[in-house]
């Protein structure tokens, strides 16, 4: 075995040891602040962010009332990325979150794929593999999961 060979399985081998839970925390608050600023962005100024929807985002899709849709998107921006970072309901905050993603990508914005791709790279992860252990997800799952019982007696 070459000494490029061992040094490569040395780094596979600590790699494999990071716990899923650490990259699981960093998915969490990478997807969350992306969103956040975006939610925070709009609210800025709430008038410039209905313009934006009417004449811009959805600009190919003049059915879509542009003020419903910015109160809706602002809200789902604000939420979901908080139950993400808190890791709560964390599985079913990354749908409303993929699902903006891709009309966003459809939609508004084509061009910018590799953004999106990696935000819904993320997402994935995420509803794939959960939050992780920290996270009150986990820490709900060990309140009530092993049995009813915990959930039964009231715990």
């Amino acid at each position: 075995m070459t000494a490029l060979v061992h040094h490569a399985l040395r780094l596979r081998d600590l790699a494999n040891k990071i716990p899923y839970s650490a990259a699981a925390l960093l998915a969490r608050a990478a997807i969350a602040t992306i969103f956040w600023r975006a939610a925070s962005t709009k609210l800025a100024n709430f008038e410039l962010t209905i313009a934006l929807f009417q004449d811009e985002y959805l600009a190919n899709l003049p059915f879509l009332p542009a003020a419903p849709m910015a109160y809706l998107a602002t809200a789902v921006e604000l939420v979901m990325p908080a139950l993400i970072a808190a890791g709560l309901l964390t599985r079913l905050a990354t749908l409303p979150l993929i699902g903006m993603a891709l009309f966003i990508q459809l939609f508004v914005y084509p061009t910018s794929w590799p953004d999106h791709l990696i935000w819904i790279a993320l997402l994935v992860l995420l509803l794939a593999r959960g939050p992780g252990a920290i996270s009150l997800d986990a820490l709900l799952a060990r309140q009530f999961g092993r049995s009813g019982a915990a959930m039964r007696a009231g715990a």
